[in-house]
């Protein structure tokens, strides 16, 4: 296992993703991030977990949150209607490689996908719109 391969992996993925002005692994907030950084997606490894059977080696299981910012053009404008088509290209963005069944990051996981609840808020009080996606990975 190569941990630092695998994260690399799922950020070179979502680097693919149109739209994006910014693409980090390094966390900041969005009122750090200016308008001009928008939309701006940041990755971040938020932990491991290794599911073990009397007698087999352990198979892990990473969880990593990735953090969507964007912005409306302007006051009057739903923040959903920016954020919402960067979601559905992220989901793109990690469904599996044509002819294939799953998310396997070329072939470093057994599949990496989306998985739990996606909270969002599309700023009811101002421009900014914020989404944080769970996303697993589980190697063989």
């Amino acid at each position: 296992m190569n941990r630092e391969a695998i994260h690399q992996a799922l950020f070179q993925r979502l680097g693919a993703v149109p739209g994006l002005l910014t693409l980090s692994r390094r966390l900041r907030h969005w009122s750090d991030v200016a308008a001009a950084e928008q939309p701006a997606l940041f990755q971040v490894q938020k932990s491991e977990t290794a599911l073990r059977e009397a007698g087999l080696p352990p198979r892990w299981r990473f969880a990593v949150d990735l953090f969507l910012y964007a912005r409306a053009a302007d006051e009057q404008s739903p923040a959903s209607a920016v954020l919402n088509p960067l979601l559905d290209a992220i989901e793109a963005a990690l469904a599996p490689d044509p002819g294939r069944t799953v998310q396997d990051l070329g072939g470093l996981v057994a599949h990496c996908w989306i998985a739990g609840k996606v909270e969002t808020d599309e700023g009811v009080l101002g421009s900014q719109a914020v989404a944080i996606l769970p996303v697993e990975i589980l190697l063989a």
